[in-house]
């Protein structure tokens, strides 16, 4: 039976193989990696570990800060980007800021911040440049202070508009106060904002997540990323659904809520690109793409997981560790993948994206490894979850409703 429950993006790329790897050794830094300086990196990615609050159902490295440690962690940071600017010396297409909740940065810690980003991880002419924020948290100061130093995409964590289910979220923001950030921002020159939503909370009714699309829509968002809900480990939220707590809606009622925002996002004007994500023309994610296409991008902060050719890591999950290492972050979590784990991982990413996988491209991919793989596609498109269209293999509408059976089985 169809589950929307399958079509949760990845939230950790560092883990997202099961099958044979290749350990890289016992690397204790980002700057003992195995990489030369002419890698190509295309992408930043800047975690920001800092929240006023730990929502119930997110498992991403977060902590309420109560030590004063947010000017250190912007140095420790700069200093961690200078070390990247004199190895690698590059510009990159995207950055993305995320968390936690960057935005509780105070304004002039952003200053510093964006001051050293220009300097050392430069962003190439045109190239995309997000924040994650919390509505509670946009004032118009900020948002100056973001445009002016290059920010031009803003997601916003909005989840859902009715309060009962922010609340079972354990979400802290007024619903109103998404509208008003979106203002705030459109007023300061952001001119692409993504709204992050949620849906398969308990007790949600399909009702009740229409209306949370169409407050979204409202709002004309050029993006908008919708996420069933996830139990994940030792979060709050799965020891209450442990204990009796609350309950996990039906899965007809979760898969309904996925086919509906397709139908209703795109009968908008907005293209379904990815399982999870909706743009409208142009809109597109061009930092997640990154991620989806396998390319290769940089980790800075606690906790950030990294891509280069091949070779993963995550930068240790400790802020307290990150703040008294010198200039490279210890890491953990390295793996160099074989090529037959890595043409997996690309299968698995690529058909995330609903255009699919060009059939030559494709063809170059399954050469490369384990030749079962071409038995297993052709099952998945006799069940019909696989389809071969426009030269393209691609998930068919059910198939993104079990996208996560058969990219495992082609791992």
């Amino acid at each position: 039976m169809p589950t929307a429950r399958s079509i949760q993006p990845p939230r950790d790329f560092s883990l997202l193989r099961e099958g044979t790897v290749e350990p890289a050794g016992a690397l204790r830094t980002a700057g003992e990696l195995p990489l030369s300086r002419n890698e190509q990196i295309e992408g930043a990615y800047v975690h920001v570990p800092f929240c006023f609050h730990k929502c119930h159902y997110c498992d991403f490295y977060s902590l309420v800060e109560t030590r004063g440690r947010e000017p250190a962690f912007v140095e420790r940071l700069l200093k961690e980007m200078k070390a990247f600017h004199q190895q690698f010396d590059a510009e990159v297409e995207t950055i993305f800021i995320g968390g936690g909740t960057p935005t509780l940065l105070a304004v002039e810690l952003w200053l510093k911040l964006l001051d050293g980003i220009h300097t050392f991880v430069p962003l190439r002419g045109g190239g995309e440049f997000t924040v994650e924020a919390n509505p509670e948290t946009v004032t118009r100061e900020l948002a100056d202070v973001l445009v002016e130093g290059g920010v031009n995409r803003i997601s916003i964590g909005a989840q859902s508009f009715n309060p009962a289910h922010l609340k079972t979220l354990e979400r802290w923001h007024d619903p109103a106060n998404v509208g008003r950030s979106v203002e705030v921002l459109r007023g300061a020159g952001v001119e692409n904002i993504n709204l992050d939503l949620i849906f398969g909370i308990p007790g949600q009714t399909l009702a009740e997540w229409e209306s949370d699309l169409e407050a979204a829509l409202l709002l004309q968002p050029e993006h908008v990323s919708a996420y069933s809900l996830m139990y994940e480990p030792n979060t709050p939220l799965t020891q209450k659904l442990k204990s009796g707590a609350i309950q996990r809606i039906d899965e007809d009622l979760e898969a309904a809520m996925f086919e509906r925002s397709i139908d209703v996002l795109c009968d908008r004007g907005f293209e379904h690109y990815e399982i999870s994500n909706w743009a409208r023309k142009g809109g597109r994610c061009r930092h997640n793409l990154i991620y989806w296409e396998n390319r290769n991008w940089w980790a800075f902060g606690p906790s950030a997981s990294g891509h280069v050719d091949g070779v993963r890591w995550k930068n240790v999950p400790r802020l307290g560790d990150y703040l008294e290492s010198d200039v490279w972050p210890p890491v953990t979590d390295v793996e160099r993948l074989d090529e037959d784990a890595r043409v997996g991982e690309e299968l698995m990413l690529r058909l995330r994206l609903v255009e699919g996988i060009p059939t030559g491209e494709l063809e170059r991919m399954l050469a490369r490894g384990r030749g079962e793989r071409r038995e297993i596609i052709k099952d998945h498109i006799n069940s019909g979850l696989l389809e071969l269209s426009g030269r393209r293999l691609r998930l068919t509408r059910r198939g993104l409703l079990l996208a996560d059976s058969v990219m495992s089985s082609l791992l």
